[in-house]
């Protein structure tokens, strides 16, 4: 039993001393490749075993010949098992090479995952590279979307802008010199003025209610709403809009009960959508408004006479500061009374408080024009 406990003390003597002398080692490699570390830690152990068992057959009194013998079958085993454990850790070391490259070509076009990685951790790490590559890609055509439409936005709301502010400064300057005298035409030239300061607003308003809703800050006060009531007064609101058009406004609410909503920024989305369909709708067209019941959603659908969308615009109806204008052949600027959606931010308005209720808002083409469709959950 002692001569037992003194082999085992021998022996883990030995192979201790031989492995804390691979410490410093590992801390001089820390800043070296991969490969490198993983080396010093596939020998370190062999050589503490190798050292060990050498030292406890030498502490045996061996004759020389077994000594020699247990030496060299030792040395030869720790050679083998060194450079198996070398070899067997090649494959962790180019996969981690592998994913070092592909975390630097994250979102990047030449970025290429690791097919095959020898160990569950690293596959694991691989998948999150993937996932991760490609909300990035994702994330990177978004911004970029985002840009286009700031640019498209900053252009229509300087021509906007310079159209009424024209007006009231041309109406402005020919009251300043005198060139109006009758009480008449003073009058007529006042109510310019204020339809392009009202215009001006209403842009500064759309801006403001864009810019809560990028924010997230937009706060609703949801309340039991009755959709027919949203309903009729949203066609209230574009009445006077309608008739100086011509356009014929129909409503029908055949969902009969109630939906949890902002009435304001509900009845915003509604007015907002007639007066876009009435703008694209023909002098003495239709325009029509629906309620429906779908499952658990209230469904609101404004149909309008405009003569269709092209099908690649469709997605990008509610982008912000897209018009489309080309799209749609009736109606034009140079009507007098044309109502128009404001900048191009009328439908990103839309969308946006539709998503703030947990709703959902399309557009497609129907019949000879286009029906958007709003659906908001009831509960």
């Amino acid at each position: 039993m002692n001569a037992d406990l003194e082999v085992m003390g021998i022996a883990l003597g030995c192979s201790t001393a031989a492995a804390l002398t691979g410490l410093p080692l590992l801390r001089a490699l820390r800043r070296r490749p991969l490969w490198a570390t993983a080396a010093s830690l596939s020998v370190i152990p062999v050589v503490a075993v190798t050292v060990g068992v050498a030292g406890t057959a030498q502490a045996m009194f061996l004759s020389d010949h077994d000594l020699r013998v247990v030496l060299i079958v030792v040395v030869v085993s720790a050679v083998v098992a060194s450079a198996s454990a070398v070899r067997l850790g090649g494959p962790v070391v180019a996969a981690i090479g592998t994913l070092t490259r592909a975390t630097a070509a994250l979102g990047e076009p030449g970025y290429h995952g690791a097919d095959r990685v020898p160990t569950a951790e690293l596959g694991a790490l691989a998948t999150t590279l993937d996932a991760t590559h490609v909300r990035l890609v994702e994330a990177r055509e978004r911004e970029r979307a985002l840009e286009a439409s700031r640019r498209e936005l900053v252009a229509w709301i300087s021509h906007d802008l310079r159209t009424p502010l024209a007006g009231i400064r041309a109406t402005a300057e020919a009251l300043q010199d005198g060139l109006v005298t009758d009480a008449e035409t003073t009058a007529r030239y006042h109510r310019l003025m204020l339809a392009d300061a009202e215009r001006l607003t209403g842009m500064v308003d759309d801006l403001f209610e864009l810019a809560r809703l990028q924010a997230g800050a937009l706060r609703l006060s949801l309340e039991k709403v009755r959709v027919a009531d949203v309903v009729s007064d949203a066609i209230a609101a574009v009445d006077p809009i309608a008739r100086a058009k011509g356009v014929v406004v129909n409503g029908r609410a055949d969902h009969a009960g109630y939906v949890d909503a902002d009435a304001a920024e509900v009845g915003r989305v509604l007015t907002n959508l007639l007066v876009n369909a009435i703008r694209h709708t023909p002098d003495d067209g239709t325009v029509e408004i629906t309620a429906t019941a779908d499952a658990d959603r209230a469904v609101f659908a404004v149909a309008d006479r405009c003569g269709g969308i092209p099908q690649e615009e469709l997605p990008r109806v509610f982008d912000l500061g897209f018009r489309g204008e080309s799209a749609r052949t009736p109606g034009g600027d140079d009507h007098p009374h044309q109502p128009r959606m404001r900048s191009g931010i009328g439908l990103a308005i839309v969308r946006g408080i539709v998503e703030a209720h947990g709703g959902d808002v399309t557009v497609h083409n129907h019949r000879e024009g286009c029906r958007f469709v709003v659906a908001l959950p009831t509960s």
